[in-house]
C-alpha cells in the first residue's frame, strides 16, 4: 500500500542544493520515519545502491513529466532505500526551520527488482483473499519498465499536489472545505467520494474499508468501478491518492505507451477486464494533468 504521510522531522543537515539532480539526493531516511516502522515492529535497514541501481533511479527521475522535475528540484530535500518497511513508498514533509517546503521519499528497496506489472499486480491481489475450491486469478498489465517508475511518479504527485494545491489539504479529515477543480462534483470530503459515486459493494473493498474481499466478488468490484471517475481501488483511498493515481497511470499509458488494465480470470475464462483510459468518466478528467507538461 502506497503511504502519504502527514508529519515533519528535523533535519539534520542543509537540503541539497537546488540546481542538483534531485535523483542524487539519496540520504538515509529521516529519524521519525525509522522511529515510525519500528514502532510499528518493524526492523527497517538501510539500503546502500549499486551502481546499476542508481541508474534505474537517474532513469526514473529522467521521465518524470516537467513540471513534476521542475517542483523537486525545489522541494525535494532527499530520497532514501529502506528494506523491511511495510509498505512500498512514504512521502513525508521535512522541517527546514523556513525553508521553502521541503519532502523525503523512502521507497521500499525490493522495488528496484520488480516490473510495474509484477508489483500492481501484488498490490491488487492484497484487496482479495482466495475462496477454497475456487480457480479466480487477478492480474495486472502494465508492461516492464522498472516499478520505481510508477512510484517515483506517484510519490513526486504527491509533492506536486502539495506545493500546488491541486487537491485541498484541510486540517481535519472530515473538514467540508472548498472544492478545488480537481475534486469538485467527485469528492464530497478529504475520504469520502461525492454521492453519486458511493456504492455499497466499492465501500467494502481494502482502500475504503481496509477489509478483503473474497477474489469471487472481484469481477464486480472492477464493474462497479468502471462507473466511476476513479482510475483505481487505491484511488478511491482518499482525493491525494486521486490525483496521484490518475496522474501516474495517465503518464504511464500516453507518455511512456505502456498498458495499463486489470483482468479477472476463473478457470483460465476472462471474467472482468478494468482498463481506466478507456473509462469516459475516467477521460473527462485528464484536461486536469495538462499542466504537469508544460515546459
Amino acid at each position: 500500500m502506497l503511504l502519504f504521510a502527514v508529519f515533519t522531522t528535523a533535519a539534520q543537515t542543509s537540503p541539497s542544493t537546488h540546481r542538483d539532480d534531485p535523483s542524487q539526493r539519496v540520504k538515509s531516511a529521516p529519524a521519525s520515519v525509522w522511529t515510525m516502522f519500528r514502532a510499528a515492529g518493524m526492523k527497517p535497514v538501510n539500503r546502500t545502491l549499486t551502481a546499476a541501481q542508481q541508474e534505474k533511479v537517474k532513469n526514473a527521475f529522467a521521465l518524470l513529466p516537467p513540471m513534476h522535475q521542475q517542483i523537486l528540484k525545489e522541494h525535494l530535500y532527499s530520497i532514501s532505500f529502506m528494506d523491511n518497511m511495510p509498505n512500498t513508498a512514504l512521502t513525508s514533509p521535512i522541517d527546514t526551520n523556513g525553508v521553502a517546503k521541503q519532502f523525503n521519499i523512502t521507497f521500499r528497496a525490493g522495488l528496484l527488482d520488480e516490473t510495474v506489472s509484477e508489483w500492481a499486480t501484488k498490490k491488487e491481489n492484497t484487496c482479495f483473499e482466495p475462496v477454497k475450491g475456487t480457480n479466480y486469478t487477478l492480474r495486472v498489465e502494465a508492461g516492464n519498465l522498472d516499478a520505481l517508475i510508477y512510484v517515483l511518479m506517484h510519490e513526486a504527485t504527491h509533492i506536486v499536489d502539495a506545493v500546488t494545491e491541486i487537491t485541498p489539504h484541510p486540517s481535519e479529515r472530515d473538514a467540508v472545505v472548498e472544492p478545488t477543480p480537481f475534486t469538485k462534483g467527485v469528492w464530497r470530503m478529504m475520504n469520502k467520494p461525492d454521492a453519486n459515486y458511493m456504492d455499497s459493494l466499492l465501500e467494502q473493498t481494502r482502500f475504503r474499508s481496509g477489509q478483503a474481499l473474497p477474489i469471487n466478488q472481484a469481477p464486480d468490484v472492477y464493474r462497479k468501478l468502471a462507473q466511476t471517475p476513479f482510475p483505481s481501488l487505491y484511488a478511491m483511498a482518499a482525493w491525494f491518492e486521486d490525483i496521484a493515481e490518475l496522474a501516474t497511470i495517465y503518464h504511464l499509458t500516453t507518455q511512456l505507451n505502456q498498458p495499463f488494465y486489470v483482468i479477472v480470470t476463473k478457470d483460465g475464462k476472462e471474467l472482468a477486464r478494468f482498463e481506466p483510459m478507456r473509462n469516459e468518466l475516467v477521460k473527462q478528467r485528464l484536461n486536469q494533468l495538462a499542466a504537469f507538461y508544460v515546459k
